[in-house]
């Protein structure tokens, strides 16, 4: 072999060795990604509520939780708070032992985010009455469940498998008046969860503002 072989064929070799460690290294950061699925565990996450106090989704296992994508300024999710719709959902399920969190996923500087004092002062105005609102800022955690809208919402039983995901009903309008009639799939989910039936409707299309990643 001649010494310009032997440097093509070095040159080659280190070539691909540095593509296979190049692959290895992409590899794990890949199979690390985590999407939530109805009929599977949800996946945990850690985020901080608007008084800085950590909340983990692993320590409400043993009991049932739904997750609610938030921004006050959607018009859609106006419709609820406006309406009394959603805090009232809020208490009702809470006196029966739902864990209920809101979490907003926009980014700081857009629309729906609000931190220290804006923040507190604008759960009070809203009449926000879940246990918690936890900031989600870079947003990992809406990417993780694949929320796309404001309201988007969740409902996880006891065992931690994510059984509802999707719209919070069947009236996909900024019309206060569609609150009175219409389905509320969230309800129904945990009805029938907690009677030890089948939830008959186990994810629908959400509806609302993008969410402000």
């Amino acid at each position: 072999m001649t010494r310009r072989q032997f440097s093509i064929s070095t040159l080659l070799a280190l070539s691909l060795f540095a593509i296979a460690v190049f692959a290895e290294q992409k590899a794990p950061e890949t199979a690390a990604v985590t999407v939530a699925t109805v009929g599977q565990t949800a996946p945990d996450f850690t985020l901080s509520d608007a008084a800085g106090k950590s909340h983990s989704l692993s320590l409400y296992k043993g009991k049932y939780v739904v997750l609610e994508w938030i921004n006050f300024d959607c018009p859609f999710v106006r419709k609820h708070y406006n309406s009394g719709n959603m805090p009232r959902l809020q208490k009702e399920m809470m006196e029966k032992g739902v864990v209920w969190l809101g979490i907003c996923s926009s980014a700081s500087g857009k629309q729906g985010y609000f931190e220290g004092k804006e923040l507190t002062e604008r759960l009070k105005s809203e009449g926000f009455s879940a246990n918690a609102y936890l900031i989600d800022g870079d947003g990992n955690v809406g990417r993780m469940y694949g929320a796309k809208t404001t309201p988007h919402m969740y409902v996880i039983n006891p065992e931690g498998s994510l059984v509802y995901a999707g719209a919070i009903d069947d009236k996909p309008s900024t019309k206060l008046d569609d609150v009175k009639g219409a389905t509320n799939y969230i309800v129904a989910a945990l009805q029938a969860a907690m009677a030890g039936k089948e939830i008959s409707t186990k994810s629908t299309v959400s509806y609302g503002c993008s969410v402000k990643y």
